[in-house]
C-alpha cells in the first residue's frame, strides 16, 4: 500500500504533463510536496493539477496566456483587494502592476493539496523590486515573501479563488514598510 500511495502522485503528475500544450512542461511550476484526495477521479485530479499549475505559471511567467486556459470565464476572486477588477480581468491587472514593480517575479510551490474540488498551494514569491511600486521606485532588493491560495476548480478550470499573500513582509522587503 505505501508503494502504491507513491506511484499515485507520479502518475498524476505524468497526466497533467503529458495533457499540457507542447513546451509547457518545462514552465508549469511542479510542487515541492504533493498530498492528495484518493477519492478523487484520477482524471479529474489530473485537471485540477493542471488548472492550478498553469495559473501558478501565470504567477510564474507573466504570460497571459496561462491565466487565460486556468481560469473560468465566471472566475471570482472571493478575496478582491480594493482597485481590483473582479473576474479574470483581476489577476492580469496585478500582475500587470507587481510586474512593473518586481520583473523578475518568480514563485516556488512549497506544496499542493488536492481535496475534494478544491486546491490549495502554498506559494513562495521571490525577485527583485527593480521598478517602481505606487511611486515608489525600487534599488534593486530582494523579495522573499509566502501566499496561500485555495481554489475551487470545475470542469478543469479555477471558478473561484480564496487568497492571502504575507504583505506585510513585501511591503518591508521594498521599504515602503520601515521596520
Amino acid at each position: 500500500m505505501v508503494a502504491f500511495s507513491r506511484v499515485v502522485p507520479l502518475l498524476s503528475l505524468i497526466a497533467v504533463i503529458l495533457a499540457a500544450p507542447a513546451g509547457a512542461g518545462d514552465i508549469l511550476p511542479q510542487p515541492k510536496s504533493l498530498v492528495i484526495d484518493r477519492s478523487i477521479p484520477a482524471a479529474r485530479r489530473a485537471s485540477m493539477m493542471l488548472a492550478a499549475q498553469r495559473y501558478y505559471a501565470f504567477w510564474h511567467t507573466g504570460e497571459s496566456r496561462f491565466a487565460k486556459e486556468a481560469l473560468s470565464a465566471n472566475f471570482m476572486d472571493r478575496a478582491l483587494p480594493e482597485g481590483r477588477p473582479q473576474g479574470v480581468e483581476g489577476p492580469l491587472f496585478a500582475s500587470k502592476i507587481f510586474r512593473t514593480a518586481v520583473p523578475d517575479l518568480a514563485v516556488d510551490v512549497e506544496e499542493m493539496l488536492l481535496v475534494g474540488d478544491r486546491v490549495v498551494g502554498r506559494l513562495r514569491f521571490r525577485g527583485h523590486f527593480s521598478g517602481t511600486f505606487n511611486g515608489v521606485a525600487g534599488d534593486g532588493r530582494a523579495i522573499d515573501f509566502i501566499a496561500t491560495d485555495i481554489y475551487r476548480v470545475a470542469d478543469g478550470r479555477i471558478t473561484d479563488n480564496w487568497h492571502l499573500e504575507d504583505n506585510l513582509t513585501l511591503l518591508k522587503q521594498m521599504g515602503i514598510v520601515k521596520p
